[in-house]
């Protein structure tokens, strides 16, 4: 049985050599025959030195050097497209997923046969703020998605080979890679684990919300469904209101006017409108992207194990882009 260990490197080195020690020693313990790979996602900081270095001790080393920073969910796609063993470890570089959980995963796929055993937080931790807006994104996401996500999932998860080869036929540009994981289907159990938050990330708030509209649009059609309803609410009881004036106007029960009622009327249907010609935009920005076909992301290199070469040469050049 072949394992791939696959993680990715944005702003990671001080993480990189205990990581690779400790998925070592967690790999060793299921078998001899495994290979870890790094995807350099344009980390600017020494990442792809640090990970080259690796190499050169280690032909079961693979790094993949993409050509700019495509962003964490399309470096994981990159990166499990490269992975080649029977069974495939996802994992973060920054240890606060322990990399023992391979162990445990391992052993849970035994016991129950899964096609993927995933890290669902125990707790989350973090600031109010992180553990509130955590909350309301998974809630707003299944509400408004048609694919219903676990709450506070981790990255970390053990796939078989034929999961991850249906994983990566997935071809969409923008997307939250929850969703993908649970829309492709298959046997898949979770095991609480407890993450280990350093303090900081390099997902701002900006990042988190365009995420979320990304994972939204992906998989969900709701929104647009939302404003074909919400016009209708709007429209019956306005034309009613339309009619009942009307009929007292002509009996002379009353005279029509208020110009504030008018201006307040008008305002609020004019933000209405701008707010749902901004969701259907969104939609279509969506499409605009989708159908240009590009390859989500581009590798610059491939570093792998070149026994007659030094380190500085240790360069396969077989750069590909991935679609």
């Amino acid at each position: 049985m072949k394992l791939s260990i696959v993680t990715t490197l944005y702003y990671s080195a001080p993480y990189i050599q205990e990581f690779y020690q400790r998925v070592c020693r967690a790999a060793s313990s299921i078998t001899d025959d495994y290979e870890i790979i790094f995807v350099n996602d344009g980390s600017p900081d020494s990442s792809l030195e640090l990970a080259r270095q690796i190499i050169a001790a280690d032909p079961r080393v693979l790094v993949v050097d993409l050509s700019r920073n495509f962003g964490h969910h399309k470096a994981i796609m990159t990166g499990l497209a490269y992975a080649s063993g029977d069974l495939v470890f996802l994992v973060d570089v920054d240890l606060e997923e322990p990399p023992e959980l391979l162990i445990e995963f391992f052993e849970t796929m035994q016991q129950t046969e899964a096609d993927v055993v995933y890290g669902v937080q125990s707790r989350r931790d973090g600031s109010w703020f992180r553990r509130i807006s955590g909350k309301i994104y998974y809630s707003l996401y299944n509400w408004l998605s048609q694919v219903q996500v676990p709450h506070d999932t981790l990255i970390a998860r053990l796939m078989t080979r034929r999961y991850v080869q249906r994983l990566i036929e997935h071809r969409e540009h923008l997307f939250a890679i929850d969703g993908l994981w649970e829309i492709t289907g298959f046997y898949q159990v979770p095991v609480a684990v407890d993450k280990h938050y350093k303090g900081s990330t390099t997902y701002s708030l900006a990042k988190r919300v365009a995420l979320a509209v990304s994972g939204i649009t992906a998989f969900s059609n709701k929104p647009l469904i939302y404003i074909a309803y919400l016009g209708i609410i709007m429209t019956i009881p306005s034309g009613l209101l339309i009619i009942y004036l009307l009929f007292q106007y002509l009996l002379g029960i009353t005279d029509v006017d208020g110009w504030t009622s008018l201006i307040v009327s008008v305002w609020f249907l004019g933000g209405l409108i701008i707010f749902l010609m901004g969701i259907i935009a969104v939609y279509l920005s969506v499409i605009f992207i989708e159908v240009k076909g590009r390859p989500y992301t581009i590798v610059r290199d491939i570093y792998r194990h070149l026994p007659d070469k030094p380190i500085s040469q240790q360069t396969a050049h077989d750069s590909i882009t991935h679609p």
